[in-house]
C-alpha cells in the first residue's frame, strides 16, 4: 500500500521505516530537508496515487492545525488523512468536520510504542468511520506488534486519541507507584540492594510490566539515579485525563495524584510547605527553618 507521512521525528522516523519493512511505499516530508523524502507537503500529495492517504505525526495544537488546514486545499474526495499525533480528541471532531466538508476522510489514531516501535510494533487505538478504518488495515497491521494484540478500532472519531489519553493517565499514575517504592525502599537501611530487588520483580509477581523492565535498565545505568534531577514534565495527556473526568464524575484518585506530583517535582522551595511550616510554628511553637 501506499502511504504518505507528514513528520518524521523519533516516532514518524521509525513508523516509516517499519511500514517499508513491511513492503509499503512511504513517501515522507518533514521540514527538516535532511530526513525529507519531498520537498513539501504539495509535492508529497503530488506523488501519492488516488485514493491517497495521509498520515501526520507533528506535535498537538497548533502544528496539527496547520497540516490540517494546508491537507484540506491539497487533498481530493475519497481521501484519507490519519492523525497519529498527540492530539486532543475534541481537536479530531474538528478536524473531522473540516476535512469532511471537502469529501476527505479521517481517522484518528492514538499511537504508544515510543522509541521501541520500530522493533517491537506500535499498539494503535483508532477512531474513525468504519469504512475509512478498514482500507487502513495493511497499514495498522503493520505497525502494530505481531500477534492478536496491539490494534483497536476504538469507536468513532475521537475514540483513538481519547483510548490513548487515558492509557498515558494509567502509565502516569504506574510510574508515580514505581518511583514512590524504589524512594522508600532507599531510603530504609536494612534494603541494602534496590536495584535487585526490583530486577526481582520481573519474573513470577503481579506488578511486573515493561516499565519496571525499564526501571531496571534505568537502575542499571545508574544505579541510585544520581546524575538525575527530580523534575518531571508531562505532555498534556495526564491534565487531558484529569479534566474528562470531572467533566464525567468519574473519580481518578491515583491518576491525579501522579499529575500533582509532576507539578510538585518543578519546584526547588514550596510554597505550600512554607505556609505549612509557619501554621505549625503559630499553634504548636513548632520548630521552623531559616533560609
Amino acid at each position: 500500500m501506499q502511504i504518505g507521512l507528514v513528520g518524521l521525528g523519533k516516532m514518524g522516523g521509525n513508523m516509516r521505516e517499519r511500514l517499508r519493512n513491511a513492503g509499503h511505499t512511504v513517501i515522507g516530508y518533514d521540514t527538516n530537508p535532511d530526513v525529507s523524502d519531498v520537498s513539501s507537503l504539495a509535492d508529497l500529495v503530488d506523488q501519492l496515487d488516488a485514493p491517497r492517504t495521509v498520515w501526520v505525526m507533528v506535535p498537538a495544537g497548533h502544528a496539527t492545525q496547520t497540516v490540517i488546514d494546508q491537507l484540506g486545499s491539497l487533498l481530493k474526495p475519497y481521501d484519507t488523512v490519519v492523525d497519529g499525533g498527540n492530539s486532543r480528541w475534541t481537536d479530531d471532531e474538528k478536524h473531522a468536520k473540516e476535512l469532511g466538508a471537502h469529501g476527505i476522510g479521517f481517522v484518528d489514531a492514538g499511537v504508544s510504542g515510543g522509541v521501541w516501535g520500530l522493533q517491537n510494533g506500535y499498539a494503535l487505538m483508532v477512531g474513525g468511520e468504519k469504512e475509512h478504518v478498514d482500507r487502513l488495515r495493511p497499514i495498522f497491521e503493520a505497525l502494530k506488534p505481531e500477534g492478536p494484540y496491539g490494534f483497536v478500532h476504538a469507536g468513532k472519531v475521537g475514540a483513538g486519541h481519547f483510548s490513548k489519553m487515558v492509557h498515558n493517565g494509567i502509565e502516569y499514575a504506574m510510574m508515580q507507584a514505581y518511583a514512590e517504592g524504589w524512594e522508600l525502599l532507599e531510603k530504609v537501611n536494612s534494603v541494602d540492594n534496590v536495584r535487585e530487588v526490583y530486577r526481582s520483580w520481573q519474573d513470577g509477581t503481579v506488578i511486573r510490566s515493561w516499565l519496571l523492565d525499564l526501571a531496571v535498565a534505568a537502575l542499571d545505568e545508574d544505579e541510585h539515579l544520581e546524575k538525575l534531577k527530580g523534575f518531571a514534565q508531562d505532555s498534556g495527556e495526564g491534565r487531558w485525563t484529569v479534566e474528562a473526568a470531572i467533566d464525567n464524575a468519574v473519580p481518578l484518585p491515583a491518576i491525579t495524584s501522579s499529575l500533582f506530583a509532576r507539578f510538585a517535582s518543578r519546584q526547588d522551595d514550596s510554597p505550600q510547605m512554607k505556609m505549612i511550616a509557619a501554621l505549625r510554628n503559630q499553634f504548636g511553637g513548632h520548630a521552623v527553618e531559616s533560609k
